[in-house]
Parts: C-alpha cells; structure tokens; sequence
C-alpha cells in the first residue's frame, strides 16, 4: 500500500481528475458524503455484511476492484471487514487525525475516495482489519 498524504483531500491535486460536480451527478448522496467528504455510515446499515457469495467487491465511485468475499471476515464492529486487499495499489492509506484520534484511513487506489480505515487487529496472515463502509463499495458476485 502507498501511504499518501494527510492533507491530501481525496480527488484533488493527485492525479485524479474527476471535478466536484462530475461526482456528485455520479454518486448517491451516501456514496458522495463518505468517498468525498470522508464521512461514515452507522454501523449494521449496509447490506455486504452479510454477503458471502463469491465475488469481488468495487470502489463505489470508480469501479476498482478492491477486496474478494476470499478475504472478508466477520469482525463484529458492523461495518464489512476484509483482512487484505484483491490487489498491490487498490488502495492507498493515509494518516487521519480527525476527531481526536490517530487512525490509518484507507483510500481508493484509483479515484482517492474514502473508503474506511485499516487496524492492526485483524485475523492471520495480515492481521489486518480493514473496516470499510459498505456505501463506498459495490458487490460484483461471480458470474
């Protein structure tokens, strides 16, 4: 994973071109407020908690696959967890010391939206939890 700067705002000013306007006409309003504004949906609202059919799971906002059903696990926290990425550079983190908090935020490799955050409490061999908010991801299941 590449570690990219804090204040880098997600979009803007790292190659990622799509303008403010482009990505609100694309995205719901949910998907907007957490891949653009960096927010975080309740926990046990999203649907891919339960989801465990094969298949992958893409950026909500570019399509990239990011994570595999292979690597998601139950983690307990409500929100879909995944104990490592589909693939090197899906994603990117970052440092986020919002509220109070020193975290390692996790960003879309290809569009730099927000996607969740990633602890070092997770199941072997990463012992990764990344904590991801469903409405920034789409299931693809496999065909």
């Amino acid at each position: 994973m590449a570690e990219t700067n804090e204040e880098t705002a997600p979009g803007s000013g790292d190659g990622r071109e799509t303008t403010d306007e482009e990505w609100r006409a694309r995205l719901s309003d949910d998907e907007y407020e957490i891949l653009r504004e960096r927010g975080t949906e309740p926990p046990h609202s999203s649907d891919l908690l339960d989801i465990s059919s094969d298949g992958v799971f893409r950026c909500a906002g570019c399509e990239t696959v990011l994570f595999e059903t292979d690597e998601k696990f139950e983690s307990g926290t409500g929100w879909p967890s995944f104990w490592d990425v589909a693939a090197d550079g899906s994603v990117e983190t970052r440092q986020d010391t919002s509220h109070g908090m020193v975290r390692t935020e996790v960003i879309c490799g290809s569009c730099g939206g927000h996607l969740g955050h990633v602890f070092d409490d997770g199941p072997e061999p990463t012992g990764e939890r990344y904590c991801i908010n469903g409405a920034a991801l789409d299931f693809d299941p496999e065909n």
